[in-house]
């Protein structure tokens, strides 16, 4: 792998990180892990690629800290390292044996849902928090309290209790969930996991009791000396107090622990939950210590993940979508078949090639897979049972919803729809533009949009700024609403003309370019008319960008329709030009890395905004490289903190921050 191939990578995990976050996972645990494999590899390899927020160095999910409720955990709570072998399980034991001959280990089910740790005070709870970045969470308090599974109080024994469990969703509850939501018209889960971490995570506790949470605990984080002493034993008095406690077996050899995973692994299809693996642990707490695992893995404890579950099932229609930017999408649809906990009809064929590669054609026996409950995947056609005259499939060569041609990329294997207002294409590029990523235009939803393209209002995004020429005629079709609500929906695409380019660039969905990428051109760029007319060679110059993508930039401003559209949008008075500033260039060469809450920016994303926009960059971990760490709570023994002493970094408050950039 060489460093372009390793940056692309790199952007593709960030992305697949971003789509998980907002509970829209685009890819299966299993092949997630096996990119970050790769990406371990690749910087095991080459250890001056790695940067302190590559992917690999991070634990947990950002936090919504737009609600306010946001807590910094008494300890941190971090991920546990992943192994795909039993060879590496073993070696992993063997290691601990060397230490402690006498090491006893807790096997235990892998619950597949959200982690969440509990405070008990006197026996009663006090706090809920979810995992968040590892660091800092939300607290979930009074959500947690509505989970059936949670107990608000202890007996008195337990003072200063601390345990860990994973709120998880029962197969049941899950299906039950989504029924409700397709009966009142809303959008279905893609599986209990994101069903639960939606539910935990969002205000309503009275929501959070009728779709029905469940937990687990599966660790003591602090208490008592009679639960910090033998993993298994704490686990049991828990259990005789009434908190749920993860299935668990004590084990001594080697035999032992391998047989208790293959028995786990032989009961997940069976389970009334999911789980995606199994969690090996030193029993003796103490013992655990000897064996840190870093800054992103707690110790004492390894993951074994299960191949992913597979299902032979036949083909019976292929459909052919097109999407925003005119990609051409082929869905296998199948006989039903249960995977893991959930049925499945439908997976992805991405593109001819990969058809090709599979020989996979309509009447085909196929093996799908689907690790992680997220997304069914084919992994091949069966040969053997191929019916007579079946054929491989082949993509049209028209567009099936405006029958303009089709193409295949250059130097790619997607083939696309080339007219830019066919109306597949149409719908979504407006979704896409008006969303809260790009233009972010408030009062829009997708049925509005496929209200307006279909009555002949809106074709392409430069449509939306002429809407206000008819506003009576909205108003009189009530297609909108009433006055009020057309006016203030007329005001809000009004207000965008003022936002930044980099909003705009990412609203029109050119290929390969996403947000991030809209800010770094429009910053090296300065204007949408100076990017437009940029060379292939002047674009590659750019930080972060490829060939691959400076040729599709190329490609899309080369089109006159395209030219047109920006021209029309300009027209309108939307804003294309990068305010400069003469302060904006005053934190070149300076990493910073923030932790904790903040009192002067509405979040922290709104901080790393205002450093990003003055030349600085904002890292997720502290590094060598690290300038300053930024954290109102100096004095705290979070391991941010801890990590900027060892080195040396300052640790400045957002006063001390912000003073040392006056004048």
């Amino acid at each position: 792998m060489d460093k372009k191939e390793y940056e692309k990578l790199v952007e593709e995990v960030r992305a697949y990180n971003r789509a998980y976050e907002d509970a829209n996972p685009q890819i299966s645990d299993y092949e997630y892990d096996r990119l970050m494999l790769t990406l371990k590899q690749a910087e095991g390899d080459h250890p001056d690629w790695k940067k302190p927020d590559s992917p690999t160095q991070l634990a947990g999910a950002p936090v919504r800290r737009e609600a306010g409720v946001t807590v910094e955990h008494d300890i941190p709570m971090l991920s546990i390292q992943d192994v795909f072998t039993k060879e590496d399980v073993l070696g992993w034991v063997h290691e601990v044996r060397k230490v402690h001959p006498d090491v006893l280990f807790s096997v235990e089910q892998k619950i597949d849902g959200l982690s969440m740790s509990i405070r008990y005070e006197e026996g009663r709870m006090v706090l809920a928090e979810t995992r968040g970045d590892g660091f800092i969470g939300e607290d979930v308090t009074l959500n947690a309290r509505a989970i059936r599974d949670v107990k608000g109080r202890l007996s008195h024994i337990f003072d200063d209790l601390e345990v860990r469990g994973e709120v998880y969703m029962k197969l049941e509850d899950f299906d039950r969930t989504n029924e409700d939501q397709e009966l009142n018209g809303r959008k279905t889960f893609a599986n209990p996991r994101n069903c639960a971490a939606g539910t935990l995570r969002q205000l309503d506790p009275a929501m959070t009791r009728k779709r029905g949470l469940s937990m687990f605990v599966f660790n003591v984080q602090r208490g008592p000396e009679n639960l910090m002493t033998s993993h298994t034993k704490a686990l049991d008095l828990l259990k005789e107090e009434g908190l749920p406690v993860v299935p668990h077996k004590v084990c001594r050899t080697d035999r032992e622990i391998l047989d208790t995973i293959d028995a786990i692994g032989e009961k997940r299809g069976s389970l009334g939950y999911d789980i995606d693996g199994a969690v090996v642990k030193i029993d003796q707490i103490a013992y655990r210590d000897d064996f840190p695992a870093g800054s992103k893995y707690s110790a004492g404890h390894i993951a074994y993940k299960y191949p992913p579950e597979e299902k032979e099932t036949v083909i019976r229609d292929i459909e052919v979508s097109i999407g925003m930017t005119g990609r051409v999408n082929p869905t296998a649809v199948f006989d039903p078949i249960r995977l893991c906990g959930t049925t499945v009809t439908r997976a992805t064929l991405h593109n001819q090639d990969f058809i090709n590669k599979l020989h996979i054609g309509i009447g085909d026996t196929v093996l799908v897979y689907k690790s992680g409950e997220i997304i069914p995947k084919i992994k091949g056609a069966i040969a053997s049972k191929r019916p007579l005259g079946t054929e491989d499939f082949k993509l049209p060569t028209t567009c099936p919803v405006c029958g303009a041609p089709i193409v295949r990329e250059v130097d790619a294997a997607d083939m696309r729809c080339v007219n830019p207002t066919c109306p597949a294409q149409a719908v979504r590029h407006l979704i896409n533009f008006v969303g809260r990523n790009a233009m972010d235009i408030k009062g829009f939803g997708q049925e509005l949009i496929q209200v307006l393209h279909d009555q002949g209002y809106l074709k392409t995004v430069a449509d939306l700024y002429e809407l206000k020429n008819h506003r009576e005629e909205l108003i009189e079709k009530g297609l909108i609403g009433r006055e009020k609500n057309t006016d203030k929906l007329l005001l809000n695409i009004e207000q965008s003309k003022q936002n930044e380019p980099w909003r705009l660039l990412t609203g029109l969905a050119v290929p390969n370019v996403g947000r991030t990428s809209s800010r770094t051109l429009l910053n090296h760029f300065g204007s949408m008319d100076a990017l437009a007319k940029a060379s292939v060679e002047e674009l590659t110059a750019v930080p972060d960008v490829g060939e691959i993508t400076a040729r599709t930039i190329r490609s899309y401003f080369d089109s006159k329709e395209n030219l047109s559209q920006l021209e029309r949008l300009k027209v309108s008075g939307v804003n294309m030009e990068e305010a400069k500033e003469e302060t904006s260039q005053i934190l070149t060469g300076r990493t910073y890395v923030i932790t904790g809450d903040v009192a002067h920016f509405k979040n922290r994303a709104e901080l790393v905004e205002f450093i990003e926009s003055r030349g600085g960059k904002a890292a997720g971990s502290v590094s060598k490289k690290t300038y300053a760490l930024i954290n109102n709570h100096p004095e705290s023994q979070t391991g941010k903190n801890k990590k900027a002493r060892e080195l040396n970094i300052p640790i400045l408050t957002e006063e001390e921050f912000l003073g040392s950039l006056e004048g």
